[in-house]
């Protein structure tokens, strides 16, 4: 059976997005079945969902990655874009978000406004996104409509505007009353999706006609001629409130609310109605964009040339890697070749698909506006732009975050680590907030990410896709050595073992050279150590730095003078320089008061005002500087700097006192001093690794 192919004006790119535990995923089960795509309403709780189908995801019962279904409704097809709730995978619904035209935002009627949907609220402004509200959870005990409706016109304004009342609260929601129709709409509770139309209960008349009569001028006031219109008549009808409604939610005027219980199957069917007449088609903007090195705005169309963006790559064992890709200008059909213009190679679009979850269904061709999927792209990654052949189209990308957390990752066996380099680059293929690093001075593979809980899924992945199997290790800090005072000594390397010998003397002055680095100077005026000579004694000197003499740390920070020195006709040689330079070294650096030097973080934490002073005690017991704060909507910022080894696990911290609702990021800053009763703990640990070692 062939699938439908849609024109742009009929396709809607909706992401599901929000915080954690709004019910996204069970949403979009509930649009599959209640538009006859499954014929049966899967639930998260059984790991059966369409767009959760990683088997992380089952296990945890969490969205992980954003993954793409679509259903059909009232002619147009639906492209529902399920993104990650959790504050580590805000990345992946960003890319999400990207690749939209509609932000749903969904909203627990128990919890209300939470840390996600703040981002997700940011988010969908700075990509010029219209946002539809979804109040989810309405038959959860503590459920309430109309708190929620006041808790987001607090946080947003009195443009967000509710377009139904629900009928019943908690276990007794049954249905809503839409103020547009009038009409009222009740379910069972057996999960059915069965929906009864019926007039508005009498009971609930009057605060219907108060409702729409408040939408209503809503709408009127974000146009002149509706407010003329709605002088005049004294109401609007509602073709002429739904068209109105439609500019006002696309100009990001007005942000219309619904609720439902998407667990109970409650009210879905009116918001698939929403998105079908209220939510704009991709051609509703042009995509900003660089065009042959210049900025421009392409408009979403058949007439222009191609364009695309990669906002995800799944990196299957058995069917390799598949790219998901957003059409934006243009359309693309199957077995054509393009130009990557991110990597500047060609590449050729093999057989084309759309998605359902993780089943592929192949099509001829993506108009423009569509989501698809394309297998085994060669040189083509997540951010990338894809275009027309010989052309140089940029969308712009979603830009990667620096790593917030790191570990030390050591394969258990020989078979492991042969193995571990190819499964962990196909990892980094999907998941590019990955980064994988050997740090120069501990030699310890290190994998950063986003918080300790991505660490470990990806950890889980290693052993359940490539049979890899890892430990995971607090990483090493990487602490420095430098010297406090000056010094000056001489130096002899002398060694006889028969014919020709070693001998090398040399005069040096070493000196703190403060947030300087290395430095060496040669000073010496006349030949007492010939030209040739001298850099062996700078190399010596290096080399010996990089173990410094307290604790195995590098030497940073210190300056050398060579002033004078002596060397032998037949024994001297460079060699002996650099054996001598190394014994100048560890003479001088014991007696210049050597110290332990650690990196620092520029820490900014967000959290909850109402976990601001546990958060900020617990900073200060990590030996934390505060720098500031910032208050903003019930989230504070607080900027501070504290030293690397003290955030190491700091992330389920955070989580615990903050209820999973904080979240941080931070950056290195530079490196201070050890204060005395930390660094003899530091060198006495650091000591007796190397005496185990041996």
């Amino acid at each position: 059976m062939s699938v439908k192919t849609f024109a742009t004006e009929d396709i809607r790119n909706v992401a599901v997005t929000g915080h954690s535990d709004t019910g996204k995923t069970s949403l979009v089960s509930a649009m599959l079945f209640d538009s006859g795509t499954i014929n049966r309403l899967l639930k998260v709780d059984d790991g059966n969902t369409i767009t959760d189908f990683d088997e992380d995801e089952h296990d945890r019962k969490i969205t992980i990655s954003t993954a793409i279904a679509h259903v059909e409704h009232n002619g147009c097809k639906i492209n529902l874009i399920d993104t990650p709730g959790y504050g580590i995978y805000t990345t992946d619904a960003l890319q999400g978000l990207r690749v939209a035209d509609t932000a749903l935002i969904l909203v627990s009627a128990v919890a209300g406004v939470e840390v996600q949907t703040e981002k997700m609220w940011k988010a969908a402004a700075s990509f010029n996104l219209p946002v539809i509200f979804g109040i989810n959870s309405m038959d959860r005990d503590r459920a309430s409509f109309s708190r929620t409706i006041e808790n987001l016109q607090k946080k947003y304004g009195r443009e967000v505007t509710p377009l139904q009342l629900p009928i019943g609260a908690e276990s007794a929601f049954s249905g809503v009353i839409s103020l547009l129709s009038g009409k009222a709409f009740t379910w069972p509770h057996d999960q059915s999706g069965k929906m009864t139309t019926a007039d508005v209960p009498s009971e609930m008349a009057d605060e219907v006609a108060a409702a729409r009569e408040a939408l209503m001028e809503m709408v009127a006031e974000q146009d002149e001629a509706l407010m003329d219109a709605y002088l005049e008549e004294g109401e609007l009808d509602e073709a002429t409130l739904i068209e109105g409604l439609k500019k006002a939610i696309t100009a990001r005027s007005l942000f219309p609310v619904f609720s439902f219980s998407a667990g109970r199957n409650i009210g879905v069917q009116p918001l698939m109605d929403a998105l079908v007449n209220l939510a704009p088609s991709p051609d509703w903007r042009p995509v900003a964009a660089v065009v042959e090195g210049e900025e421009t705005e392409l408009p979403i169309s058949g007439d222009e040339k191609f364009s695309a963006y990669v906002f995800k790559t799944i990196s299957d064992p058995f069917s390799g890697r598949i790219s998901l890709i957003r059409v934006f200008s243009g359309g693309v059909a199957s077995d054509t070749t393009v130009t990557n213009s991110t990597s500047g190679s060609t590449e050729r679009l093999g057989a084309l698909s759309i998605i359902q979850g993780k089943t592929l269904e192949h099509v001829s061709e993506l108009a423009p506006g569509d989501i698809g999927a394309v297998p085994k792209l060669k040189d083509s990654n997540t951010c990338d732009s894809l275009c027309e052949a010989k052309m140089n189209i940029k969308i712009p990308a979603v830009q990667i975050p620096e790593a917030a957390i790191s570990f030390a990752l050591e394969a258990k066996s020989k078979s492991d680590e042969d193995k571990l380099a190819t499964a962990l680059r196909r990892i980094q293929d999907e998941d590019p907030t990955i980064k994988i690093g050997r740090d120069p001075q501990t030699k310890e593979m290190l994998i950063s990410g986003t918080g300790q809980l991505h660490v470990e899924v990806i950890v889980g992945r290693l052993k359940k896709r490539y049979n890899v199997d890892v430990v995971l290790h607090q990483p090493k800090v990487p602490y420095r050595e430098t010297i406090t005072k000056s010094i000056e000594v001489t130096t002899r390397h002398k060694k006889q073992t028969g014919g020709s010998g070693q001998f090398a003397q040399c005069t040096i002055t070493m000196e703190p050279n403060h947030g300087q680095g290395y430095e060496f100077i040669d000073k010496i005026f006349g030949g007492s150590i010939s030209q040739t000579y001298r850099p062996a004694v700078d190399k010596g000197i290096r080399e010996a730095a990089e173990r410094g003499v307290l604790a195995g740390f590098p030497m940073v920070d210190f300056k050398i003078t060579l002033t004078d020195g002596k060397e032998h006709a037949v024994d001297s040689s460079e060699m002996a320089f650099k054996q001598a330079g190394r014994k100048a070294f560890r003479d001088a650096a014991g007696k210049c008061k050597p110290t332990l030097l650690e990196p620092v973080m520029t820490v900014e934490v967000y959290t909850p005002e109402d976990a601001m002073g546990d958060v900020m005690g617990d900073l200060n017991s990590r030996r934390g500087r505060l720098q500031g704060m910032d208050t903003d909507d019930g989230t504070t910022t607080i900027k501070a700097q504290v030293p690397l080894a003290e955030m190491l696990t700091y992330a389920p911290t955070l989580r615990s006192i903050t209820g999973g609702r904080g979240d941080f990021h931070m950056e290195m800053t530079g490196y201070v001093e050890v204060p005395k009763q930390f660094r003899d703990k530091v060198i006495a640990a650091a000591n007796l690794e190397e005496e185990e070692d041996e």
